[in-house]
């Protein structure tokens, strides 16, 4: 399963997906939902809470299925086995880390590495490269979650993230938690992982102003279904409609 830059790190063909209904018409979350997201760019995925967002991501992750149409992820479909090793291929990172508090910052930078039973020295090497990319200071790892900052630990969780060297790269509103003068130094942050770290970035996220800033590619999702798809810059200029319009005068 391999995906090249000439083709789609993930696909949607026709993609629909209800929650809480029996089969008819009602519960649609998603419906018709057909994309093509390109690889080794940032895309962001962008519209106001409950649009189906989250749900879209989590089918690329196996964590949902589809009740209509299919998702090929990294050149093939989403397996129904070996889920697993699937995954192994594909960082994820969340709002406010989703660091385990009990681990110290070392035990859950390393968790994806242990799991896939790497050695200990090259787990310890892969771990400073990241945090120097990063721009983690030293003397983190016998820490604690609760002992760092937000922004360090939203940048700790980048790097768990990122420590299989994955493909691809899952970030579900991974800033929202942070203060705006913060946030402004962790995407500068991001922007030297990415530029270093050869992977297909698919970021959530409600902040338009934040997808403008950061993505290659914009998604731009309204009620159940994709509303505008193009590159952010062709987006900027001609949206489609007056609600992506409105999107980006709030930003500007």
């Amino acid at each position: 399963m391999t995906s090249t830059a000439d083709s789609p790190v993930v696909a949607f063909d026709g993609v629909g997906k209800r929650f809480g209904r029996p089969a008819g018409d009602g519960g649609w979350v998603l419906r018709g939902v057909d994309l093509a997201l390109p690889t080794e760019k940032t895309t962001a995925i962008v519209g106001p809470s409950g649009c189906g967002k989250t749900t879209l991501m989590q089918l690329v992750n196996a964590v949902y299925r589809p009740d209509e149409g299919g998702v090929r992820v990294l050149g093939g479909p989403v397996p129904t086995a070996g889920v697993e090793l699937f995954r192994r291929r594909i960082g994820y990172s969340v709002q406010g880390a989703g660091l385990f508090p009990h681990l110290t910052i070392a035990q859950n930078t390393d968790l994806p590495a242990r799991i896939a039973r790497w050695d200990a020295a090259a787990t310890a090497s892969r771990r400073e490269e990241l945090f120097a990319l990063a721009g983690l200071p030293d003397g983190l790892e016998d820490r604690f979650p609760h002992q760092l900052s937000g922004g360090q630990q939203q940048r700790v969780g980048l790097c768990r993230a990122l420590m299989l060297r994955p493909p691809l790269l899952l970030l579900d509103e991974p800033f929202s938690a942070i203060d705006p003068v913060t946030r402004a130094d962790i995407y500068q942050q991001f922007e030297r992982l990415r530029e270093h770290e050869r992977t297909s970035i698919l970021l959530i996220t409600h902040d338009m102003r934040e997808a403008l800033r950061l993505a290659d590619y914009l998604v731009v999702m309204g009620d159940g279904g994709v509303v505008q798809a193009d590159a952010a810059d062709a987006v900027a200029a001609a949206p489609a409609s007056d609600f992506v319009r409105t999107m980006l005068a709030v930003a500007a």
